[in-house]
């Protein structure tokens, strides 16, 4: 039977790279691998596919006695239904250890960087596995992706020098040229639903007891959202009257590095004990904020304590 390759809801660029790339690695060491999804890729991730000649993977959305390969999460607020009954062989991921849990050992390789495709080109050098040049390919670009081509705080000199090398495989001449041309199709709203917007890059969190979401849009100029603002505003409104105690949205300005947050919560003021800074109606600007992952979700998880 063909284990399945998933990575968290919402995909990002990430995620659906690393199953790809996970699934190849794996059938290359002769374990049955299929990747996918929980959902259709963004127009950034399509951009990715199409610019590499790959396929979006399957989408799935339950998992009940499957054998799963998790990448790019290990939370189970990020999983699909059906856990409960499905089996883990493997983890691969950047993020803090989520609280997933197995009943036989795993291989599990979770790194403290910026990208998970980064862990898995270390695992390709690992088991001495050629990465496919489209791979190769798609790989670069999630990096370039989680790590705001170098900008976050999350980037390590690891993540720099993967994409050096995998860069070399893809035959792509300029990194940042290409990291720009993603960005600029990330930027774009034209066409997309609130609600595609908001869950664009978008995790619920548990925050001690507190259903917390945190979603991110990353544009090139902020003011390609100023028209849709208020707007973002409803729609997280009425995420947040699903059973939410709270629901943040980070604008992230990639070429000021900073984030606008768009705020909506039971407790408002839990934004000025995490950050230092009292929100001005339904907003706060964050200087030199651009992750969610490292300076984020970390603050608010003191904040609610």
């Amino acid at each position: 039977m063909s284990a399945l390759v998933l990575g968290h809801m919402n995909p990002d660029t990430d995620s659906i790279i690393s199953a790809i790339a996970a699934a190849d690695l794996y059938a290359k060491r002769g374990f049955a691998a299929t990747p996918a999804a929980q959902g259709q890729p963004t127009p950034e991730t399509e951009f990715v596919l199409k610019k590499f000649g790959l396929s979006a993977p399957q989408v799935v959305t339950d998992v009940a006695g499957k054998q799963l390969y998790l990448v790019d999460y290990s939370d189970l607020p990020q999983a699909p239904q059906g856990m409960d009954s499905a089996t883990i062989l493997g983890i691969v991921d950047h993020h803090k250890l989520g609280d997933v849990t197995t009943s036989t050992p795993l291989e599990a390789w979770i790194w403290p960087v910026g990208c998970t495709t980064t862990v898995l080109k270390s695992i390709y050098d690992f088991y001495c596995i050629e990465i496919p040049k489209n791979i190769a390919g798609g790989m670069l670009c999630a990096i370039l992706s989680d790590t705001v081509i170098f900008k976050s705080p999350t980037c390590t000199e690891a993540d720099k020098q993967a994409v050096d090398a995998l860069a070399k495989i893809a035959g792509v001449a300029d990194v940042k040229a290409l990291g720009m041309e993603m960005f600029k199709v990330k930027s774009a709203v034209e066409g997309a639903s609130m609600h595609d917007l908001v869950f664009r890059d978008y995790k619920d969190f548990d925050m001690n007891g507190n259903k917390v979401g945190i979603g991110q849009l990353e544009v090139v100029d902020l003011s390609i959202l100023e028209k849709v603002k208020a707007d973002l505003q409803a729609e997280i409104e009425k995420v947040k009257s699903e059973g939410r105690h709270s629901v943040f949205l980070l604008l992230t300005d990639i070429m000021k590095e900073g984030s606008e947050m768009l705020i909506v919560s039971d407790n408002p003021a839990i934004v000025e004990k995490a950050f230092g800074v009292k929100a001005e109606g339904k907003s706060v600007w964050l200087p030199g904020v651009m992750s969610r992952k490292k300076q984020v979700v970390p603050n608010f998880e003191k904040a609610f304590k």
